[in-house]
């Protein structure tokens, strides 16, 4: 019968032929017949089911086998024996290099009609010692899932005792070399068939002996945490873990994170690896494994670690956010890495070029998976604009990215941040502020922020930027007695001279800290700068005087020249005078009193007031670009439009204020020599100025920076409880108050008061009003008659009174609060180093600057001041910071005087210096100083450069993440239902996925 089988079945005959002619010989084959016959026919059967050439001869086989054990089973124990099946498992069935695959297949067909045989424990004996041999071979992903199969199905053959526990581990070790070597989708899904196969059995084995669960753990965290140079460990790992009980997830990681004996560089290489895992599709839980080691190594202060691992692995974890399939997953690796990386804006940078494609791939996707993550997302992006303010020009396309999508009340974004924080102990993590690499490209110095001394650092900042006060620091004597001016001068010289991308303020920050502040606490920088400034201004004034004098001009008078050295730096740069004027209207008597000020103090008009109805403030807009002359004299300015008169005080018929005003974006005109009496013109600003000069006005009814100061100039009435007391009436009158300027500051410093009281909160609020800011402000300043003599030196003077001069300043810096209350938020600033757009003096050759000499003169660099980073910026940004950041307000700004009659000693003081001197020259143990720290800066990169390489080779290598971001999801070639957008992967793209 085995003859007739054979030959039909290697017939050429039709297979419809052959199947008739073989279901007869099947069905004899039920039939009662001898042991000779039945054990050739199971040869046969054998022979065609192991090595088969086509499909059909294997199922012909298996039915033939089937048939015989059920109808001839004391044959077929016989035949299926022990020494038959070891020379199966350790030999092979078949020709030598051509052994069969399907011999477990076969063991497996075989096994259910042998269970209940007297030779069925030395089978299962047998098979227990082959299925671990086997294993340890590491054999293919293929025959590793036949293997856990046949075990499945077969319990009574898993290994048992002892090596139940080794059968565990090398099970996992070989699931450790798996590989996907196919890029085919259905090859793909296969292998990931055989994975969970695999993986299902160790999940079999856990259920009914739990003692083996925390050793097979820790065989595969020596797998994952290995630093030796060997093949990656597969991701299908992950396929492990999804099955151990979560009961067990906090004795487990407790036991890694404070066992000593497993190194920094072993823990970081296995806490890499099961990051990766957030690629594997099948895994479940997988996040909550990452997410509680991530948490227990940062409960055991192992924030190199921690560090290292999120700047390495973060862009990647992001880019699993494509893909449906893992995405929730991913997702929540994603909010506990940024949530919990709290001391730095590194890790979330990382991701800003990324979330804009991210975003718009998402909103096309249209699922309710990509739906939630776009909310999940959106409100992840708010809590780091929150934490890391201060980078408009960074965070402008993200926030265009996700202006449509829901935004978190602050206490929500409070509390996310506040439950995921590493630790509620700011100082462990001072030494792991951002390092960076080598200096900002601008080629300018950041300052440490030393635990929310942002607002020291963006005054300091400020402060550094006014070249003119900057020079003269750096140009004091050595061996002074003005010890906080001294370190002024030491952190200027640093910012200047250091080879580091940012210096720590400590020093100056303990000399110049007053006394009621409270440490760690956020600031009022206004407050600090009021009081630095009158510090600096103290030690001066009262004998310990480190200023270089000026060299003077021959051209001063005596008077002048007294009036000059007498005044201390601070006077010098920021000092400016005020006369506050209070008239009796009753007997018109008028008391004047005129005051010093560093910087002006400007609150915001009520809210019914009408900035452009009763008060004729004209708009900024409606300024714009324009010739501007100062009046020769105090006739000229009666008849000026842009006067707002005042009725007449007794006493001083010829005063006439006038407005503020701006004049938008503008070139500098040429001027000739100040001294000599010539008229100041601003040329009509070209392109491509004037389009930036529209952008950077405010709307109408929006409120700018001359509106405030013109509030601040404009009378005051005193009633009601406010009279005043007149001492010519002696009792409580009406009256009128105005305040004047008298002398304009060489550095205008302008504070808008944006917090006030709010005694229903018993809090200061914030007015979050959006200011607009000129880049250049013209401002009345009141002249008497003979400071005109000493401003205009006694030439061509036609003026016999007191009158108003224009005064143009320039923008030079603005300090930015973001947040909504003094005591919290962040500082910021932007700054440019404005210089004299204005010669002193015309060219030799008498010829006015050509237009392009003009722009370079005011076209000027924007940098931006955040801490540690410095980045270039623009005015633009600084127009448009609160219409995309609406917290983040303007709060302190600088404005340059530009020269001109007025300012003529001191900018001639400053220029004569500036050529005699060039660069301030330091003295030697500054400059020594400075030089020792470069060479040790250098040292310390070196080390650095050194550690940081073998950190990051100890990083386990993985594949390109970024493919997934770059890949042009728009490609129609792509084909069938598994694009990353439904959930499974195309031909490429769930292969570029998984692994």
């Amino acid at each position: 019968m085995d003859k007739i089988l054979e030959a039909v079945v290697m017939s050429s005959y039709p297979n419809n032929v052959k199947q008739g002619l073989v279901r007869r010989v099947i069905e004899a084959s039920k039939q009662p017949m001898d042991s000779e016959q039945c054990w050739s026919m199971l040869e046969l059967s054998t022979k065609l089911y192991l090595t088969g050439d086509t499909k059909y001869k294997r199922e012909i086989g298996k039915e033939v086998l089937e048939v015989y054990g059920h109808y001839h089973p004391e044959e077929f124990e016989e035949f299926f024996n022990v020494r038959f099946l070891l020379s199966l498992l350790q030999e092979g069935y078949g020709p030598l290099g051509k052994r069969s695959h399907y011999v477990l297949d076969y063991i497996q067909l075989g096994l259910q009609f042998v269970l209940e045989s007297p030779s069925a424990n030395s089978i299962f004996s047998l098979l227990r010692i082959e299925v671990l041999r086997k294993i340890c071979e590491r054999p293919s992903p293929k025959q590793c899932a036949k293997i856990s199969k046949l075990l499945t199905q077969h319990p009574q053959c898993i290994p048992t005792g002892k090596h139940q526990l080794l059968f565990c581990q090398q099970l996992i070790r070989c699931i450790g070399h798996f590989q996907c070597v196919s890029e085919e989708e259905e090859q793909i899904m296969e292998f990931l068939e055989q994975v969970n196969k695999v993986s299902g059995l160790l999940q079999r084995i856990w259920r009914t002996q739990t003692s083996t669960i925390l050793p097979s753990l820790k065989e595969l965290f020596t797998i994952i945490s290995s630093t030796e140079e060997q093949e990656v460990p597969s991701n299908a790992l992950a396929s492990v873990v999804q099955f151990v009980p979560l009961e067990l997830m906090g004795g487990v990681i407790r036991n890694l994170t404070n066992d000593d004996s497993i190194t920094d560089v072993q823990m970081m290489m296995a806490i890499g690896r099961m990051i990766d895992w957030v690629s594997w599709p099948l895994g479940k839980n997988i996040d909550k494994w990452i997410i509680a080691l991530l948490k227990g190594l940062a409960a055991v202060k192992k924030f190199s670690i921690l560090i290292e691992v999120t700047l390495s692995k973060i862009e990647k974890v992001f880019s699993k956010l494509l893909y449906p399939i893992v995405r929730e997953g991913a997702l929540s690796v994603l909010q506990y890495m940024l949530l919990s990386f709290q001391h730095s804006h590194e890790a979330f940078h990382l991701l800003l070029p990324h979330i804009p494609r991210l975003v718009a791939s998402l909103k096309k996707e249209d699922s309710n998976s990509a739906t939630s993550s776009l909310e999940q997302l959106a409100e992840l992006i708010h809590c780091m604009f929150f934490r890391f303010s201060g980078f408009p020009d960074l965070y402008e396309p993200v926030l265009e990215a996700v202006k449509t999508l829901p935004i978190p009340n602050e206490d929500r974004i409070k509390h996310l941040l506040g439950q995921n924080a590493w630790t509620s102990q700011k100082n462990e993590l001072a030494c792991f502020y951002p390092r960076l690499a080598s200096k900002s490209e601008t080629g300018k110095i950041g300052l440490i922020n030393l635990g929310n001394t942002c607002y020291m650092n963006s005054i300091i900042q400020s402060l550094f930027m006014a070249s003119d006060f900057r020079h003269s620091v750096l140009n004091l004597t050595e061996g002074n007695s003005q010890p906080l001016m001294t370190k002024l001068q030491w952190l200027f010289a640093f910012l200047e001279h250091s080879q580091r991308p940012a210096i720590s303020p400590e020093s100056f920050l303990s000399a110049s800290w007053p006394p009621w502040f409270t440490p760690g606490a956020q600031q009022d920088c206004s407050e600090y700068l009021k009081y630095l400034l009158d510090r600096l201004h103290e030690e001066e004034k009262t004998g310990k005087r480190i200023y270089q004098k000026l060299k003077e001009s021959s051209l001063m008078s005596q008077a002048v020249e007294h009036h000059y050295l007498n005044k201390t730096l601070i006077e010098k740069m920021f000092g400016g005078k005020m006369m506050t004027k209070i008239r009796c209207l009753k007997c018109l008597n008028v008391s004047s009193r005129e005051e010093a000020f560093t910087d002006l103090s400007l609150a915001f008009p009520p809210s019914d007031r009408n900035m452009h109805g009763s008060t004729p403030i004209l708009p900024v807009e409606e300024i714009g670009p324009q010739f501007i002359e100062p009046p020769e004299n105090a006739g000229q300015l009666a008849g000026s439009p842009w006067i707002r008169r005042k009725v007449p005080m007794a006493g001083d018929p010829a005063t006439l204020p006038m407005l503020v005003e701006t004049l938008g974006f503008q070139e500098p005109g040429n001027t000739a020599n100040p001294l000599s009496g010539n008229d100041i013109s601003v040329d009509t600003a070209k392109d491509p100025f004037l389009a930036f000069g529209e952008q950077a006005c405010a709307p109408k009814d929006s409120r700018s920076v001359p509106d405030l100061i013109n509030y601040f100039l404009s009378p005051e009435r005193l009633t009601a409880e406010n009279k005043y007391h007149c001492e010519k009436c002696a009792s409580l009158q009406d009256a009128e108050k105005v305040a004047e300027l008298t002398e304009g500051p060489h550095y205008l410093i302008l504070t808008l008061l944006r917090f006030s009281f709010d005694p229903r909160t018993m809090k200061r609020k914030k007015i979050l009003d959006n200011i607009s800011i000129p880049v250049v402000l013209k401002l009345p300043i009141l002249v008497a008659p003979e400071e005109t003599e000493v401003c205009w030196c006694g030439k061509d003077s036609a003026a016999t009174g007191s009158g108003f001069m224009s005064v143009l300043y320039d923008l030079c810096s603005v300090v930015v609060h973001s947040g909504i209350s003094s005591e919290s938020g962040h500082y910021y600033c932007y700054s440019r180093e404005c210089t004299d757009t204005v010669p002193h003096k015309q060219p030799r050759d008498g010829m006015p600057k050509s237009a392009s000499d003009k722009q370079l003169d005011f076209e000027i660099q924007w940098y931006l001041f955040n801490d540690t980073r410095v980045s270039f910026s623009s005015f633009e940004s600084v127009s448009n910071v609160t219409s995309f950041f609406p917290k983040d307000t303007a709060y302190v700004l600088f404005y340059r005087q530009r020269p001109g009659r007025q300012s003529c000693l001191l900018h001639e003081a400053l220029a004569e210096a500036g050529r005699l001197h060039g660069e301030p020259s330091l003295h030697k143990d500054l400059m020594e100083a400075i030089s020792k720290d470069n060479i040790l800066y250098l040292q310390e990169q070196e080390k650095e450069a050194r550690n940081r390489a073998a950190y990051i080779s100890s990083l386990p290598k993985s594949p390109l993440w970024w493919k997934d971001l770059d890949r042009d999801k728009d490609d129609d070639s792509s084909s069938g239902g598994c694009s990353p957008a439904s959930g499974g992967g195309g031909s490429g793209s769930f292969h570029g996925l998984v692994f």
